[in-house]
């Protein structure tokens, strides 16, 4: 062994000791020192605990910005909808223009004598509705509820309107009646009603065809 070799190998591991741990040193003065933590004031200390159910609630609250974004969805909806209405009536003021404009509309007293199935009508003897009806919608006309079952265009002059009348009469017999009317249509619109009615007298449905003057 050479005796040479060995006091530089021990100065070498010396050296590399050295250099480490001065680089130790070097990285802990680098190193920020840690804050001191705070001491509590009389007023956190004094403080009570927060209630979980309270913080549970709070939690469970959506933030303002989804209440506001929700609104505004609710006005967006509630102006369509408005919008919608009014464009139906203008629609409707564009095809059946006020000065050619006849509506028939239809409602009910009935109950005992006729059930109603269905209703036909013709003008100047040219059909121009029919409606089958369902058990809700004779409810609803039963509860005093009005059908605008026809709306239309009509030249100034007379015309004649026959509506005929489908259902169930007394005893559950089949039932079929007709009922007609003149009417004179001027400038403006023309409204006319069918009117169901029970006559009690005659244990009998009546069908009255009204002009709204």
């Amino acid at each position: 062994m050479n005796p040479h070799r060995r006091p530089v190998s021990i100065a070498l591991r010396a050296g590399v000791l050295v250099w480490f741990w001065a680089a130790i040193g070097v990285a802990q003065a680098a190193a920020p020192a840690p804050a001191p933590e705070p001491a509590p004031t009389p007023a956190a200390a004094a403080a009570p605990a927060t209630d979980p159910v309270a913080a549970q609630a709070s939690s469970d609250a959506p933030p303002a910005d989804f209440k506001t974004l929700d609104q505004e969805v609710q006005g967006v909806k509630k102006d369509v909808i408005e919008l919608n209405k009014d464009l139906f009536v203008l629609e409707e003021n564009l095809l059946f223009p006020a000065n050619t404009q006849v509506a028939v509309y239809l409602s009910m007293d009935v109950g005992t004598f006729f059930a109603l199935d269905s209703v036909t009508i013709k003008i100047d003897n040219k059909e121009v509705a029919n409606y089958l009806y369902t058990a809700r919608e004779v409810s609803a006309l039963l509860k005093g509820g009005v059908q605008r079952i026809y709306l239309g265009n009509q030249k100034v002059g007379k015309h004649e309107i026959v509506a005929f009348f489908v259902g169930k009469g007394p005893h559950g017999i089949d039932y079929r009646r007709g009922a007609a009317l003149t009417f004179d249509k001027g400038i403006g619109a023309k409204y006319v009603e069918l009117k169901i009615t029970d006559h009690v007298p005659k244990h009998q449905p009546e069908f009255v065809i009204k002009d709204w003057e």
